[in-house]
C-alpha cells in the first residue's frame, strides 16, 4: 500500500504547530517573569523616594518652592530678553 503524501504533510504541520505553541508558552513565561522583576524594581525605586519625603517634608516642600521660584525668574528673564510690542495682537499684523 502506498503512503498518502497528504497525511505526512498534515503530521509535519501538526508537529510544527505544536513546536510553535511550546515556544510561545516559553516566551510568555519569560515575559511574565521579566514583568514581575520590573514591577519589583519600580516598587523599590518608589520606596527609595517616598522614605526621605516622609522623613523630611519641610525640606522637600522648600526645595519644590525654590525650584518654582527659580523657574519663574528664568521665565521672566527669557520673556524680557526680546524687544516686542506690549500688545499681543501686534504680533499677528
Amino acid at each position: 500500500m502506498a503512503k498518502d503524501p497528504d497525511i505526512n504533510a498534515d503530521d509535519e504541520q501538526d508537529d510544527a504547530t505544536d513546536g510553535l505553541r511550546r515556544e510561545l508558552a516559553n516566551l510568555r513565561a519569560v515575559l511574565a517573569e521579566r514583568r514581575d522583576d520590573m514591577v519589583a524594581a519600580g516598587s523599590r525605586g518608589a520606596q527609595a523616594v517616598v522614605t526621605p519625603v516622609r522623613q523630611n517634608p519641610g525640606v522637600v516642600s522648600s526645595a519644590l518652592i525654590m525650584g518654582g521660584i527659580i523657574g519663574f525668574l528664568i521665565g521672566l528673564a527669557v520673556g524680557q530678553s526680546e524687544e516686542r510690542s506690549r500688545h499681543w495682537y501686534d504680533r499677528y499684523r
